[in-house]
């Protein structure tokens, strides 16, 4: 059988609507305040993240401060020098530097420029004085000083041993040697001969005594000078003894001290007179 369809009034139609409605409406409504509720919290919790660090930092300064390394708080600014304030100045040793400027570097090859020559003109003075020596050693032949035995009394030291001190020797026009001695230090004969010259002033010897002599059969003649006025002891052409007083010390003639200029000549040749006479008094 045909079921009998009954048709659906307006009314019922507006009833039905108003039940499907009336769930959308209401759950509409709870949606709303909840999305207002969220963006509060969101809102809230920015204001928060912004606001709270900035507190911190002020109100909790005196342990995080007291706890914080000097690289933690460099690290916040990278571009930032932090400086412990212990830290002292280090003075700066200007020796340990190059020359880097133009005066500078002038001033240092100047410096090694000197060194240079320095040490040239040390190396001939060095050569200078090693050649005087040979030729003093060629000239002066100390194996062949000695004429007569040291000792035997013939050949005397024209000063008392340890009256004097040694001084100038032979060399630079200078003939004989400079023995340093007090004013009125005696003075003696070196060996026994004939008074050739003395005399208040012979040239640059000033008050002097010269000597003749014959040793170990070789002609020798002894010079004393610079002797003190009014001291000399022997006259020319008076014969002598060795060990004889012939007069005192002084600083006449070409002399700016005392003492007593003393010359050996052997044979016509000039010896050296502190060698001359070690060889022969001992």
């Amino acid at each position: 059988m045909a079921e009998v369809i009954e048709p659906i009034t307006t009314s019922e139609q507006s009833l039905k609507r108003r039940r499907t409605v009336a769930p959308r409406e209401a759950a509409r409504k709870m949606v709303a305040p909840m999305r207002s509720i969220a963006i509060f919290g969101a809102v809230g919790a920015l204001v928060a993240a912004v606001a709270l660090p900035a507190y911190a930092a002020s109100s909790g300064s005196g342990s995080a401060d007291a706890t914080a390394t000097l690289q933690q708080v460099a690290v916040g600014d990278a571009q930032s020098l932090v400086v412990a304030s212990q830290a002292t100045a280090s003075p700066l040793d200007r020796s340990t530097y190059s020359a880097t400027t133009p005066e500078e570097i002038a001033e240092k090859k100047a410096e090694e420029a000197a060194k240079a020559r320095a040490a040239a003109a040390a190396a001939a003075a060095s050569a200078s004085a090693s050649a005087s020596a040979s030729a003093g050693a060629r000239t002066f032949d100390v194996g062949n000083y000695a004429l007569v035995s040291p000792g035997s009394g013939e050949v005397r030291y024209p000063l008392p041993r340890g009256s004097y001190t040694e001084g100038r020797t032979i060399g630079g026009g200078h003939n004989g040697v400079d023995m340093l001695a007090p004013q009125g230090t005696p003075i003696y004969a070196a060996a026994a001969g004939v008074v050739r010259a003395s005399a208040e002033s012979i040239g640059g010897y000033g008050v002097a005594v010269m000597i003749d002599s014959v040793v170990g059969g070789q002609s020798l003649a002894t010079t004393y000078g610079h002797m003190t006025y009014g001291s000399r002891q022997v006259q020319a052409g008076q014969t002598v003894v060795a060990g004889q007083l012939i007069g005192f010390v002084g600083s006449t003639g070409r002399s700016t001290a005392n003492h007593l200029h003393f010359e050996v000549w052997v044979n016509g040749s000039l010896y050296e007179p502190y060698a001359w006479l070690a060889a022969n008094a001992g």
